[in-house]
């Protein structure tokens, strides 16, 4: 079934849905509380994207994620933050990297090494070096079903640490800092209090006014970061159930629920296929005024993103970041007098977008309709 294309930006005001939590109280030296109704945030994954390797769309592999390359490259345009993942190596360095291993290749031999063992010389010697004199490890990757690539893009650069990040990207871009640990490691408190200590101590000495949330899938790394500070809120990251772990609390909607309510956690942000299996979940999230975020490669779509405003969602984080912000644009450029175009400038050109429009009744079946899709 073919789906007419749709911007993200004739989107009704509903009444009933609540102010974003992220704007609590909770929030108050670096987000000024709304007048009316909460902006609906949208957010760089990784900065500009991640990069999909093995993906044929070039804009997956346009700029090497996780750097401050991509960074300012997504805050050129209109996204409210940036996320991000941190893990902390061997010798106490934040650095800025998603997956667990990095991967180089030696002898023909790959090389395969934990990122957390790593002091912060090895690992800073993958991929593009800034002292041109140093050799480079050449940087490979593998993906979830165990297939390896070269890690090439076509704008490149050096990994960085977390520090760095908050010197050199703009001040007035948010950041939500992934707090990353391995999926299969039982971690004691006292190793995850070790990690959030340190990257709590950089937050806390070089964020500033800026905008910060912490987000992760471990669950007591969450508690733990929410006890250890009162500054910036706390997410909690789930799949939503895709996905069964040996820890309940990560394997549905309402473990999430329930852990951020026994926990004083500010938000949940969840894969997005989960949100459109269960909007019933969306009321019972916002009605305990919980911040609710989504993520998944479907935010990639306009009409989803679309969707998820009308449903009540808060935010996105998406890869495509100039073409979500371009499809919401007419949102907060509403045209005059019911008209069915409106008009933005971006990049110096005068674009003109249609507008679509839909009767409630045509809203409510689309609102039906999408979980029984998700399903198939």
């Amino acid at each position: 079934m073919a789906l007419k294309a749709v911007h993200v930006s004739d989107v009704p005001k509903l009444d009933q849905v609540q102010e974003n939590a992220l704007f609590s109280a909770r929030f108050p030296r670096v987000v000024k509380a709304p007048t009316k109704q909460a902006k609906f945030l949208v957010i760089g994954h990784r900065g500009s994207g991640m990069n999909m390797l093995q993906s044929s769309d070039c804009r997956m592999k346009a700029i090497k994620e996780n750097t401050i390359l991509s960074f300012n490259a997504a805050g050129k345009f209109a996204v409210d933050f940036v996320e991000f993942d941190v893990q902390v190596t061997s010798d106490d360095c934040a650095v800025i990297f998603h997956d667990n291993f990095i991967l180089t290749e030696q002898n023909g031999t790959l090389c395969e090494k934990r990122v957390t063992e790593l002091t912060s010389d090895e690992f800073f010697s993958y991929g593009p070096q800034r002292d041109l004199e140093n050799v480079k490890k050449t940087l490979m990757r593998k993906t979830k079903d165990g297939r390896i690539f070269n890690w090439t893009v076509e704008n490149d650069e050096s990994f960085c640490t977390l520090k760095e990040a908050f010197e050199k990207v703009d001040c007035l871009l948010g950041f939500n800092i992934e707090l990353k640990f391995d999926d299969y490691i039982v971690y004691q408190d006292e190793e995850l209090i070790h990690t959030l200590k340190v990257i709590l101590q950089v937050v806390s000495e070089y964020a500033k006014e800026r905008p910060v949330i912490f987000s992760t899938f471990q669950p007591s790394a969450a508690v733990l970061m929410n006890k250890l500070q009162n500054t910036y809120p706390v997410y909690f990251l789930t799949n939503g159930g895709s996905e069964v772990y040996t820890d309940v609390r990560r394997n549905s909607l309402d473990e999430a629920v329930k852990l951020c309510l026994d926990n004083g956690l500010q938000g949940i942000v969840s894969q997005v296929k989960a949100v459109f299996k269960n909007p019933e979940a969306i009321t019972k999230i916002k009605n305990h005024n919980l911040s609710f975020l989504t993520y998944g490669q479907l935010n990639n779509v306009p009409e989803a993103v679309y969707m998820q405003h009308l449903m009540g969602i808060d935010g996105v984080i998406v890869d495509l970041v100039k073409e979500i912000t371009l499809s919401i644009t007419d949102f907060f450029n509403p045209a005059k007098d019911g008209g069915e175009e409106s008009k933005c400038e971006v990049g110096g050109q005068l674009l003109v977008r249609s507008k679509p429009k839909f009767s409630e009744p045509e809203l409510s079946f689309l609102l039906t309709l999408i979980p029984h899709l998700i399903q198939h």
